[in-house]
């Protein structure tokens, strides 16, 4: 993730939990399933803004997010992209494996122009899933933990994957790196407050996961409903209703299917309805909030994760770098 500071429901849904799940998945035999590495991404953030003054900050605030949400550092190293400098010798490399005209062909990149009204873009930001295929197969990575508008830049690592492969096989591993596949969520994609695109802090459309149960509250309390439901007794739609779609997330099958039920029938009004689903969504991030406040209490703690994440994820990509330049027959390198 890029470091923007404290997240909201839509990392939770989108990624987050995703990632706690993999990192506590066990095998039948009890071993973990995955070896997690979770990477926050702040070089990312220089293809929107050149605006490095809280970057550290928001890093703090996002791991410290990360934490409250459940990532063990003990088992999943946790490490800024910056602190890593072989992120940036890969990414060189993979660079000279993939044409300009591919990355223009990015369709997440054509909607991130669109939605940023963006009039011209720089090579870093056109080359940004380059980059993040470094973060991937530095790591070999085999699993990808994504929301749907990623789905294209899994593929473009999968090819430069291959294409390094292909180019460079090594004298002993035969390939170095693996292709990995996307892992995406049921609910990749949580529509914001406002019912007109995905949460954002920047169209205010959010609850953060740092949220009380009295602002989680408050911010329901103007969330978008279904507009032709306009007094208590009207039938509803619950299919266009944001407040539903929150439902599907966090109220159980029971509490669901009553709130479908009483909204179609108009027995249930609005205001109730986002009662519940505020109450809902808060006993979800109750221990979260209770666990932020932990770590909240003991910055010091947390840089000391941050620091001994970013000392094990060097250990891993060092050794991967050894056996890209054995491939490539760049000979030895002394540090």
């Amino acid at each position: 993730m890029r470091p923007t500071g404290q997240l909201h429901l839509g990392h939770y849904t989108g990624a987050l939990e995703n990632w706690i799940e993999q990192q506590n998945l066990l095998q039948p035999d009890g071993t973990r399933a995955y070896e997690t590495c979770f990477l926050i991404a702040d070089y990312h953030n220089l293809t929107t803004s050149l605006d490095t003054g809280s970057i550290y900050a928001h890093t703090i605030d996002m791991l410290t997010d990360w934490l409250a949400a459940g990532v063990d550092p003990e088992k999943s190293p946790v490490f800024r992209q910056s602190q890593v400098k072989e992120h940036a010798e890969l990414f060189l490399i993979f660079a000279n494996l993939i044409t300009t005209a591919r990355l223009e062909r990015n369709p997440t990149l054509k909607e991130q122009v669109r939605d940023l009204n963006m009039e011209s873009m720089s090579y870093g930001h056109l080359g940004y899933p380059v980059l993040q295929a470094a973060d991937i197969l530095l790591y070999k990575g085999n699993v990808v933990p994504v929301g749907e508008d990623q789905l294209p830049h899994v593929e473009i690592t999968r090819e430069i994957s291959r294409k390094f492969n292909a180019h460079f096989p090594h004298p002993a591993l035969g390939e170095v790196f693996p292709e990995p596949a996307p892992k995406i969520t049921k609910f990749s994609r949580l529509v914001g407050l406002d019912g007109k695109a995905k949460m954002s802090k920047s169209l205010g459309n959010t609850i953060l996961l740092s949220d009380t149960p009295d602002e989680i509250a408050g911010k329901m309390r103007n969330a978008v409903t279904d507009t032709q439901k306009v007094r208590r007794n009207d039938p509803g739609r619950p299919e266009v209703c944001t407040v539903f779609s929150y439902h599907q997330k966090f109220s159980s099958a029971d509490a669901l299917a009553s709130v479908e039920a009483g909204c179609r029938s108009g027995a249930l009004g609005c205001v109730d309805c986002k009662k519940m689903c505020s109450a809902a969504i808060s006993e979800e991030l109750a221990p979260m909030l209770d666990k932020r406040r932990h770590y909240e209490a003991r910055p010091e703690m947390v840089r000391q994760i941050l620091h001994e994440g970013e000392a094990r994820a060097r250990v891993i990509a060092r050794q991967t770098m050894t056996e890209v330049r054995e491939a490539m027959h760049l000979g030895e390198v002394r540090e």
